[in-house]
C-alpha cells in the first residue's frame, strides 16, 4: 500500500500492516489539532511572565499592607485583587472575537473556513505555494491534437488514448474528460464495446501513468475454443511512457522499429515545442500480449509496463485565468511571494508562469531536487520560484524546508490527494469544494470559489484580525504593568491602600468591558501591506518604553492629589481614592487610541466608532459614578471641578510625553504594533 518501486528487483519485507503502516498513519493525522505556533506560544511565554510578576508584587503588596494596617484578611483581598487587576481577563474574547469576526467576513467571500487561528496566520503569510492546475489556470483541458512520432495527426494514437480514458476506473482526471468529449463530439467510433477489460494498473505519483490490460476477441475459432488479442495500453507524463518504450511505431510503413536514441530526442523535442506553447502532453504506448486461450483471469502489476511500442502524443489546452495576474500582482504588493509546486513538465510550468507575471529566473525539477545535498536543497528551494515534476514527498519537503530554514510562515493552496502532505504540513492549508476529499480534510479553508483573489481578501482579513490581537495584547499588558506599578508604588509611599479590592475590581471590570469594541476597530492602510510576526522580544522591548509612560503620570497625580489637596493621610482617604479611581479609569480607557495608531491619535488618525463610543460610555460611567448612591456605598465621594481641570492637563502632557516615546521608538525598531 502506497510503495512504488521504480525499478529493479528485489525481497520484501513485511515490518507493519494495518493502522500501523505509513500511509494509515498519514490518513490518521485527519481532524488532529496542530501543534501551537509562534503566536500561541509566544502567549504562552507572556502570561508565564504576567503570572511570575503577579506572585512577587501580589506577595510585596500584601506584606506592605499587613505590616502597616495589621489586617491580614483585608490584605490578602486587596493582594488578591491586585494580581487580578494584572491579568488580561479579556484576552480569550478579544483574540476569539476577531477571529471570528474574520471567518464570518470571509464566509462572505465564499470561503469556509475551518480552523479559526488559519485566519490569524493568513495575517503572517509571506509565501504562498500553489499548484499550477486549477489555480494558475482554469482547471478545464480541452484536448488540441494527436500526433504520431514524427509530429503529424494519426487517429490511431486518439483510438488507443481513448480506450485508455474510457475503461480506467481509479482516479479519473480532467484530462480522461477531455479525451472522451473530443471522441464524441467529433463524430470518431472506436467502439469499446468490442473490447473487455481484464485489469489494470493505477496511477501513481512516482510512476505518473496508468495502464489498462485489454482483450478482444478474434474472428477466428477452434474446436479448442476461442482466442483472444490482448492489448496493454499506457497513456502518462511523457518522459515517464518514454522510459518502458523499446519500440517505435511508424504508422505510414506499417512496421514497427527499435527505438532509436534519435527517436527518444526527436519526441522529446517535440513535447518541448508543445509545452512551451502552453499545451499539456501525455504519451500513448501499447504492447501485445501473448495470445491467450480461455484464460481471462490473470492479473498483472507495474512489471507489464516494459519494452512497449511507443505510438505518439496528445497534447492539452488549460488557459490561464484572467484574474490570476491581478490577484498575484496584488498579493506581492502585501509581501507574499508565490511559488508553484507542480507535478507537471517544467517547460509548460514556465510558460503558464509567464503569462500570470511569476519569475521563472530560477527554476527546478524534483528528480534535480532529489540529487542534492541538505544545505544545497534549502539554498535552491530558497532561491526558486518554479519547481515542476515534484512528488507529493518532494512538496512536503519544500515546505518544511521554507519552514524551518527559512522561518517563513507558509500557504499552501492545493486540491489533489498528491498535496495532502504539504497541506498538512503548511501554516495555511487551502483547498477548493472540488478537491478531493483528503485534500479538504487537511485544509484549514476551503474555497468555494478557486480564484486568488479570495485569498488576497483573506490576507487582509488576517492582518486585520493580528493587528487588533496585538492592539489589545501590548494595550492590556503596558496599562495593568503601569497602573500595578503605580499602585506599587503608591502603597509604599502611603501606608495605606491606594484603592480598596471592591473600588480596584470595579475599575479593572469597567476598563475591561471597554475593550470588548477593539474587534471591531479598524487599521492603517500600511498595516496590511506586509507580513505580520509575533515577537516576544518586541513585545518586551515595547512594554519597557510605554509602560513606565503611564506610571509618570499616575505618580503625576498622586502628587497633585497628595500636595494639592493635602490628602495623603487615612482621613482623607475618601477623596485620595476617588481621584485615584478616576484618574485610573480614564488612564487606562484612553490608552488605547495611544498605542492602536502610529500617528497622532485624535488628530491624525480617529478610531472607529465602536471604539469612540466604549471610550466615552466607560469613561462616563466613571466618572458619574461617584455622584450616585452606588458610589456612596463604594466609598466614593463627589469630586472638586479643580480635579477635572488637572485631568486635562494631565491627559494632555500623557498624549505628548507618549507620542514622543512612540516616535523615538518607531525611529529606532522600524515598526510600532
Amino acid at each position: 500500500m502506497g510503495t512504488s518501486v521504480i525499478s529493479g528487483s528485489g525481497t520484501g519485507l513485511v515490518v507493519s500492516t494495518g493502522s500501523k503502516t505509513y500511509m494509515s498513519t498519514m490518513f490518521s493525522n485527519i481532524g488532529k489539532q496542530k501543534p501551537p505556533d509562534e503566536f500561541e506560544n509566544g502567549i504562552r511565554r507572556i502570561s508565564y511572565v504576567l503570572v511570575s510578576v503577579m506572585l512577587v508584587i501580589a506577595t510585596i503588596i500584601v506584606l506592605v499592607d499587613y505590616f502597616t494596617s495589621r489586617f491580614l484578611s483585608e490584605s490578602i483581598l486587596f493582594g488578591i485583587s491586585v494580581a487580578s487587576a494584572l491579568t488580561p481577563q479579556m484576552l480569550p474574547l478579544i483574540v476569539n472575537t476577531s477571529l471570528a469576526k474574520g471567518a464570518l467576513a470571509m464566509a462572505k467571500d465564499r470561503c469556509i473556513v475551518k480552523s479559526l487561528t488559519a485566519i490569524r496566520d493568513m495575517g503572517s503569510m509571506d509565501i504562498l505555494c500553489i499548484d499550477k492546475t486549477g489555480t494558475l489556470t482554469m482547471n478545464s483541458a480541452m484536448m488540441v491534437n494527436h500526433f504520431d512520432s514524427w509530429g503529424l495527426p494519426k487517429e490511431k494514437v486518439l483510438c488507443f488514448g481513448f480506450l485508455n480514458s474510457y475503461f480506467k476506473t481509479e482516479q479519473k482526471y480532467p484530462l480522461d474528460d477531455a479525451i472522451l468529449a473530443y471522441v464524441y463530439t467529433n463524430g470518431y467510433r472506436f467502439q469499446p464495446s468490442k473490447w473487455v477489460k481484464i485489469d489494470e494498473i493505477p496511477f501513481d505519483f512516482t510512476r505518473r501513468r496508468v495502464s489498462v490490460i485489454l482483450e478482444t476477441e478474434l474472428i477466428a475459432e477452434d474446436k479448442n475454443g476461442p482466442f483472444f488479442d490482448r492489448i496493454v495500453i499506457t497513456k502518462g507524463a511523457l518522459e515517464e511512457v518514454i522510459k518502458i518504450c523499446s519500440f517505435i511505431e511508424q504508422v505510414d510503413k506499417g512496421e514497427i522499429a527499435i527505438f532509436s536514441e534519435e527517436d527518444h530526442q526527436r519526441i522529446l523535442n517535440m513535447g518541448e515545442e508543445l509545452s512551451n506553447d502552453g499545451l499539456r502532453v501525455l504519451g500513448v504506448a501499447m504492447k501485445r500480449l501473448e495470445l491467450q486461450r480461455g484464460n481471462r483471469n490473470e492479473a498483472y502489476d507495474e512489471t507489464v509496463e516494459c519494452e512497449m511500442v511507443f505510438l505518439g502524443l496528445i497534447s492539452f489546452f488549460d488557459p490561464p485565468k484572467d484574474s490570476a495576474k491581478q490577484a498575484l500582482w496584488r498579493l506581492a504588493e502585501k509581501g507574499v511571494k508565490a511559488k508553484v509546486l507542480t507535478g507537471d513538465s517544467l517547460s509548460l510550468a514556465i510558460r503558464i508562469c509567464k503569462e500570470v507575471g511569476i519569475r521563472t529566473t530560477h527554476v527546478i525539477t524534483g528528480p534535480d531536487l532529489e540529487l542534492l545535498n541538505e544545505d544545497p536543497f534549502h539554498e535552491t528551494v530558497k532561491r526558486s520560484t518554479v519547481l515542476a515534476r515534484l512528488t507529493p514527498t518532494q512538496k512536503l519537503r519544500v515546505v518544511q524546508s521554507l519552514q524551518t530554514v527559512g522561518q517563513h510562515v507558509v500557504g499552501f493552496l492545493g486540491d489533489g490527494v498528491n498535496d495532502s502532505l504539504a497541506l498538512d504540513a503548511a501554516n495555511v492549508g487551502i483547498s477548493v469544494d472540488s478537491g478531493a476529499s483528503i485534500a479538504k480534510d487537511f485544509a484549514d479553508i476551503i474555497l468555494l470559489e478557486k480564484d486568488l483573489n479570495v485569498l488576497v481578501a483573506g490576507v487582509e482579513r488576517g492582518r486585520l484580525t493580528f493587528a487588533n490581537t496585538m492592539k489589545y495584547i501590548k494595550m492590556s499588558v503596558v496599562a495593568n504593568i503601569g497602573g500595578i506599578l503605580s499602585l506599587f508604588i503608591a502603597t509604599l509611599v502611603l501606608g495605606f491602600e491606594p484603592l480598596t479590592p471592591r473600588q480596584l475590581l470595579t475599575q479593572n471590570f469597567l476598563y475591561n468591558v471597554g475593550q470588548i469594541a477593539i474587534p471591531w476597530d479598524k487599521i492603517e492602510e500600511d498595516y496590511v501591506k506586509t507580513p505580520q510576526k509575533w515577537s516576544l522580544k518586541g513585545l518586551a522591548t515595547f512594554i519597557l518604553w510605554n509602560g513606565p509612560v503611564c506610571s509618570v503620570c499616575d505618580i503625576s497625580a498622586l502628587l497633585f492629589i497628595w500636595f494639592y489637596y493635602n490628602a495623603h493621610s487615612p482621613l482623607d482617604l475618601v477623596l485620595f481614592r476617588s481621584s485615584w479611581f478616576v484618574e485610573g479609569l480614564l488612564m487606562q480607557t484612553l490608552i488605547i487610541h495611544l498605542i492602536r495608531t502610529e500617528k497622532i491619535p485624535f488628530i491624525q488618525e480617529v478610531a472607529s466608532w465602536p471604539v469612540i463610543c466604549s471610550t466615552v460610555i466607560i469613561s462616563a460611567i466613571g466618572i458619574s459614578i461617584e455622584y450616585t448612591p452606588i458610589g456612596y456605598v463604594m466609598g466614593f465621594r463627589p469630586l472638586p471641578l479643580s480635579f477635572f481641570g488637572f485631568l486635562v492637563v494631565l491627559f494632555i502632557g500623557y498624549f505628548t510625553l507618549g507620542q514622543i516615546v512612540k516616535r523615538v521608538y518607531i525611529m529606532v525598531y522600524k515598526t510600532w504594533l
